[in-house]
């Protein structure tokens, strides 16, 4: 049960904290700045952004910049329609600068505590913050999750999450294989097979729901948002023969359609792959799809179909935890898979005045809906 928020109380010396100097933070921030509300955002790292500054070094939004902006300033024209990483980083700075935002680096936040008027916030170096409200924003990707395979660490070759990944060039020459096909895993083993890697293979589980970013001028991005309030059933049904259309069957390449609806899995939290060259690396042959991977023996890598394989190198494209566990685990809040029960304006009763953004991956694009969420928890925390 969930109940719309009352009020918070609100002083010069009670702000709200607002936990994590992302996207997510920086638009909560902002937009209560609008408002006239007093924001401090804590930042465990020195600048805004971390998580965008250790992305790969290829990796663009997947969504266009026009459905991007963040509250209150739009992203450069000259940013271009699918905005680099590094260009994120300078919007996320200049965003910033631009709502001259109340930011605290080097400060890591550890556990929030109810009180009987608003919250204490626990932070490094013995700080005890009181709040009259708090909004979460430590990032969907938060701490990088690798499958505890049987056998890893036998494995002599390198090991690494994508985490980790910044660009082929370590890779040239090499054998590597790239597991989980996700959007992150795709775009990886695309980037190997076009930086010279000898041999790029694809570890797929799950066949997943490929969609061209944009079919003639039109982006995915905007059917996302018009999918997102009709029913699971109606779009997975209308999504079959789309798919159809525009992405060719890969069957034949080791990459056989989806046997599942495409909003369904969205409902389960996976994310269609946007194709950024993933289609014809497979048709190719650049890079090879193969079963998912079961454990490692004797330095070799096992498949689930029982292949044993011997690549220089593993990326694991697996995901990411959300690790709210020792921030926010003792206030019942967050469900058996560790996300919060709660997102945006809503806040659960047993915690009033605590606000979690970020934490769900929309088929509408993340940014778009920080912003929106922004907008919903100022009105809610300013009344």
């Amino acid at each position: 049960m969930v109940t719309e928020p009352a009020p918070a109380a609100r002083t010069q010396d009670r702000p709200v904290y607002v936990v994590g100097g992302g996207p997510g933070g920086l638009a909560a921030a902002a937009a209560l700045r609008e408002r006239g509300v007093r924001a401090v955002i804590l930042e465990k790292s020195e600048h805004v952004g971390a998580s965008w500054r250790r992305h790969y070094d290829r990796l663009h939004l997947h969504t266009t910049r026009k459905l991007s902006g963040l509250p209150g300033l739009a992203i450069p024209r000259r940013f271009g329609r699918w905005v680099s990483r590094d260009d994120v980083v300078r919007y996320l700075e200049k965003y910033a600068e631009f709502h001259q935002l109340e930011i605290v680096t080097g400060v890591a936040v550890s556990r929030l505590e109810r009180t009987e008027d608003g919250w204490l916030v626990h932070a490094s170096g013995g700080r005890e913050l009181a709040a009259s409200a708090v909004v979460v924003a430590t990032g969907f990707n938060h701490t990088p999750r690798l499958p505890d395979w049987p056998g890893r660490s036998s494995y002599t070759g390198e090991l690494l999450h994508a985490g980790d990944y910044r660009n082929a060039k370590p890779y040239a020459g090499r054998d590597v294989l790239v597991v989980g096909v996700g959007n992150t895993g795709a775009e990886i083993a695309v980037d190997l097979a076009e930086g010279g890697a000898s041999r790029v293979r694809l570890a797929v589980r799950t066949a997943p729901h490929i969609v061209r970013r944009s079919t003639a001028g039109w982006p995915a991005q905007r059917t996302g948002i018009l999918c997102r309030r009709l029913p699971v059933a109606i779009v997975d049904r209308l999504a079959r023969p789309m798919a159809k259309l525009s992405v060719p069957d890969l069957t034949e390449h080791g990459l056989p359609r989806p046997t599942t609806g495409l909003y369904s899995r969205v409902r389960e939290g996976a994310i269609p792959v946007q194709d950024v060259g993933l289609i014809d690396a497979v048709r190719t042959g650049k890079v090879e799809p193969v079963a998912a991977v079961e454990s490692f023996e004797d330095g070799k890598v096992v498949l689930a179909d029982g292949t044993h394989i011997a690549p220089d190198a593993v990326i694991a494209a697996t995901g990411y935890r959300r690790a709210l566990e020792d921030l926010v685990g003792h206030l019942g809040v967050l469900d058996a898979r560790g996300r919060p029960t709660t997102h945006g304006r809503r806040t659960d009763p047993a915690a009033p005045g605590l606000y979690f953004t970020g934490y769900t991956n929309p088929i509408s694009g993340m940014f778009r809906e920080l912003a929106l969420d922004a907008r919903k928890i100022a009105k809610a925390i300013a009344g």
